[in-house]
């Protein structure tokens, strides 16, 4: 449609990074007047279901951001309990999820990109997922924003990519090529039982802050420069996060993307592009147990 072209366009001449700037203060704002409002509004326009957050009100919060990051009660989000399965590590829509053909995962009718570049430029990064698996989920504005752990894994590196800050949604993906692979992200390599697995968190335009378990805020503020972290597997300085515990959030929200090698998981029957999916819920089974 002639409306997603010119929204897409037009964000290749917006300041993506002062807009962000400017978002940012004002979702940390703690003026009780200006957050309130804000959140009044979000609620509203957003129609977001409070009654599963820990704290309900949402007027409660004090900034727009702690609003926005919500924790919810231990009991609104069940993880899926067999073993040998592969639970959402969140609140979204599956944008799309299937097989990598080569190096290439598909984003939109007409567009693909490469894993190489989505991972930071690494063939030996890579490797393990050509021709693997996938699957991308949008973190829409009313979703739950906190990311979870898909399957119990030791954290082996961490590569924070700089890039562009391109708004996620349906529309910015069918005309935007190397969407993905092009926005600013953070590339974390779990090791788990049954082989290695990718989790890639983009952010966009006014989203681009990202909170991990182990290190913190990640961006903005680092140099614009690709930068990997290397952890111990074993010993007491391994970081080691079970299936469904939190493994980090969006400041505002943006895009998770799990890889896999090709014969490590398969996709539950029903998952398709367009489902609605809830943090531990079950998408798909690990090797060997169909």
């Amino acid at each position: 449609m002639w409306q997603e072209r010119i929204f897409a366009y037009l964000q290749y001449m917006l300041p993506q990074r002062l807009l962000s700037r400017l978002a940012r203060g004002l979702a940390n704002s703690r003026i009780r007047a200006l957050k309130n409002l804000l959140i009044k509004q979000f609620v509203k326009h957003f129609k977001v279901d409070m009654s599963q957050a820990n704290q309900p009100d949402p007027l409660a919060y004090e900034s727009f951001n702690a609003f926005f990051t919500r924790t919810l009660r231990p009991d609104a989000r069940p993880i899926v309990r067999e073993a040998f399965t592969l639970a959402s590590p969140v609140d979204g829509t599956v944008s799309q999820f299937g097989k990598i053909k080569a190096d290439r995962l598909f984003q939109a009718k007409g567009f693909d990109y490469s894993l190489y570049e989505l991972l930071g430029g690494s063939e030996q990064r890579a490797a393990p997922f050509v021709d693997g698996q996938f699957t991308t989920i949008y973190l829409a504005p009313k979703d739950y924003h906190r990311i979870h752990m898909p399957l119990t894994g030791t954290l082996h590196e961490m590569v924070y990519v700089p890039g562009q800050l391109f708004s996620v949604n349906t529309a910015t993906a069918r005309n935007i090529p190397r969407l993905f692979s092009r926005n600013e992200r953070v590339v974390c390599i779990f090791n788990t039982e049954y082989g290695p697995m990718a989790m890639v968190l983009v952010v966009a335009m006014i989203f681009d802050s990202i909170h991990t378990a182990w290190a913190g805020e990640l961006t903005p503020g680092l140099k614009r420069e690709i930068q990997t972290w290397q952890y111990p597997s074993t010993g007491t300085e391994a970081i080691v996060l079970q299936r469904g515990s939190e493994m980090g959030h969006f400041q505002l929200g943006s895009t998770v993307i799990l890889l896999f090698p090709s014969d490590m998981m398969n996709w539950v029957s029903h998952l398709q592009a367009g489902s609605v999916v809830h943090m531990g819920q079950h998408l798909g089974n690990l090797s060997g147990h169909l």
